[in-house]
């Protein structure tokens, strides 16, 4: 098997508020829209690329879900400046 030298690449655009997962280089041939998530796929139907539009939102409703099921969120902690 050929092994995949291709890091995966973690994106966010603000402007469109769209969190991008690409997972490999291969070219796109086609996509699937499920909700507000996106899947590119290769023409053997390999994911390539995964879009979450309204990110900001899809992650809110996220952590609701989570909070609602007991399950611990890990909040980044707040920094405070300290004077010297």
């Amino acid at each position: 098997m050929k092994k995949n030298n291709f890091q995966n690449k973690l994106s966010y655009e603000p402007e469109a508020d769209v969190l991008m997962l690409e997972v490999s280089k291969r070219p796109i041939n086609h996509a699937r829209e499920v909700g507000n998530i996106v899947v590119h796929f290769t023409e053997d139907n390999t994911p390539v690329l995964f879009e979450i539009l309204e990110a900001s939102r899809f992650f809110k409703k996220a952590e609701n879900l989570l909070e609602k099921s007991g399950i611990p969120l890990h909040k980044p902690r707040k920094h405070v400046a300290i004077a010297l």
